[in-house]
Order: structure tokens, then sequence, then C-alpha cells
């Protein structure tokens, strides 16, 4: 039914395509104006509609940049506010975005605003930072950004995929020849040959050069109120409730299930705002199920969606946990990876 209904899209990713083909070559030949800054900046993005890892490798350059002062700018998708904001302690997931806050909660030394104007938001910060970080602004053309991460989901990358709205990809395959950086994210931990030529023949000759693969690093489980942290291995043995909103949870539900299969999974669209009944449902679950050893587990993108008043005292006594995750370059290439991405930094603040 699906595919059938996918089908019939068909056409109208071909307008779609041409609309965007035609808009980016005006960008191409300067008809439309595109700002580009003299201060280091980083976008980091994809060419499809959901997730493809894009917060962790956000947080992999913050560790990366260490040295330098970081501003992480974001549209902020699903909040309910407009404008550029800085993220501070009274933010939530409604006023900046799940992302935003999650990447304030864990970095307090980085600035996080979110702005949906990306090159008034680069305005208000260039004066005081050396980097800017851009989450998610690969199709925004309006802005040139000085170097671009782009990333590709490893299981999406070996199918074929459309242009909206038939498929979910944003602008033709194509577009990834602007990228200075090819990340394919969610790898498994040991790539067959066969697997990574799939992969690397679906990029021009110069693109493979710049081609790196990377695979999901789970940390220990982390309590939600608590932030006491405990082993995955104590999910043995468990029922696990696991609470999901993000673009795609299967490469999560895999890895659980090498530690328990006895997973009951709530499921929710990618950033979906969690109200108050779903939590109910949730924890309706919990009480009602017969096992005597449960844990609530979450995301931890997720989890920046349960600190509204309402929904924490629906789960303040109960034991919720979110699982973090950062992402880990293929090791026989990692410095260069690192390297590209530093050169471009030191390069760009010599020369200003």
């Amino acid at each position: 039914m699906i595919r059938t209904f996918r089908l019939l899209l068909l056409p109208f990713s071909v307008i779609y395509g041409i609309v965007v083909v035609l808009r980016n070559k005006l960008y191409d030949w300067q008809l439309f104006k595109s700002t580009q800054f003299d201060i280091p900046v980083i976008c980091v993005g994809n060419l499809v509609v959901g997730g493809s890892g894009k917060s962790p490798v956000t947080e992999y350059l913050v560790n990366l940049l260490v040295e330098y002062k970081v501003a992480i700018l974001s549209r902020g998708y699903g909040r309910e506010t407009k404008g550029f904001l800085y993220a501070d302690d009274t933010a939530t997931a409604k006023s900046i975005g799940d992302e935003p806050l999650q990447f304030y909660h864990k970095f307090p030394q980085v600035t996080v605003a979110v702005c949906e104007d990306r090159v008034a938001g680069i305005k208000r910060l260039k004066a005081t930072h050396q980097v800017i970080l851009l989450d998610d602004a690969y199709q925004h053309r309006r802005l040139r950004p000085g170097f671009s991460v782009l990333l590709f989901e490893f299981q999406k990358l070996q199918q074929l995929q459309m242009l909206l709205p038939a498929g979910n990809m944003r602008e033709p395959f194509s577009g990834y020849k602007r990228a200075d950086i090819l990340l394919v994210t969610k790898s498994p931990e040991q790539i067959s040959t066969a697997q990574r030529n799939t992969c690397t023949r679906k990029f021009n000759d110069q693109a493979q050069k710049n081609l790196f693969f990377s695979s999901i690093l789970y940390g220990d489980l982390t309590g939600l109120y608590t932030k006491s942290q405990q082993n995955l291995i104590h999910l043995k043995d468990k029922t696990v409730f696991l609470l999901t909103g993000i673009a795609n949870p299967k490469p999560l539900l895999t890895y659980l299930e090498h530690f328990n299969s006895d997973i009951v999974h709530h499921n929710y669209p990618d950033h979906h705002a969690f109200s108050s009944q779903n939590i109910s449902r949730l924890v309706k679950a919990f009480h009602g199920h017969p096992g005597k050893e449960k844990i609530i587990l979450t995301t931890e993108k997720d989890a920046q969606r349960l600190f509204d008043v309402t929904i924490k005292e629906l789960l303040l006594n109960l034991p919720v946990f979110y699982l973090p995750i950062k992402i880990d370059v293929e090791a026989d290439r990692k410095n260069e990876f690192d390297q590209k991405i530093l050169k471009y930094v030191s390069d760009t603040t010599r020369n200003r």
C-alpha cells in the first residue's frame, strides 16, 4: 500500500526535483545571493529528511575544537518560538528545540543559539566566537559555509532513495558535490568489502577521497533525573519499556537486543512532542506489567522533551534512564578526518 502511494507521488517528485535543481543552480551561478563569513563556519547536514546522526557529529566537533571558543547555531526544529534565542537555564525543548537543549546541557563551555535565519544568527555570534557550528543547514543556500560535513546513514546509502514527496530526499544525490567531507554514519563495526564498495561507488573519484565511515558508540545508562549511571549489563532479566521519538530507532533496538530481547517499544515520530497522555500510557503499561524487574529507557535526544513539569511529575519516582551515544570514526582514518577539520579552522583563523 505504501509502495503504491509512493509511486503515485513520483510525478510530484519530478517537479520538486526540477525546482530544487534550478534553485541550486541559481545559487551556484551567483544569481541568488549567498553570504560567506571570514570566521570558520562548519555546516553539519544531510540530504534527507530525518536523522542521520547530526547531533553526535556536532558533539564530536565540539570535543575536537576544544581549544576554540565555539558556538552552535541551529534552527531549533520543533520549537514554539521564532527569531534568535540563546539557550539558558530557562530554556526548554519547546522554546529552543530538543537538540539545542541537549547541546546546552552537555557543553556548558559552548554558546548554543537558535535562529531560522542562519546568516542573521552568525552576525549575532561572530564577534565573540572563534568557530561556529551549524546544525542541519546544508540546504540553507543563503549561507555559504566555509566547510561542510555531509552525513549519509549506512543502511539508507545502500538502498534506492527518491526525492520528496515520494521519498525522503531533500535534494538530488548529486548535491554531495558541495561538501568537503562525506561521513557515513551508523556503520557496522566490521564493514565487509562488498558493503564498503556499495557505498563508495555512489560517489565520484574526487569525493571518494573525502569519504569516511563511522559507527555508534553507546554509553552507560544514565538516570534522567538522578544522573546515576549503570552498565547496560543491568538490562539483563529486566523488562525494558523503550520510549523513542527519533527518525530511525532500528539501530538502537538492534543494539539493545544484545542485552535483552524483552522490549516494549513505545514508538513516536521524529521530534514528537510527548504529551501527558503519551507518558500516562507508558506509565500505565509499566505498572500493569507483571514483571518485578522493569526499567524505562529513552534516547538522550528524547530525554530533553521529558523535563516538562507535568511530564516530570508522572515519571519522577520511576526508574527512567537515557542512553547517550557518540560517533566513532574508523580508526585507520580518524586522524585524517580530524586534521581536515582542524586545518580548515586553523587556516581560516590565521587568514582573518
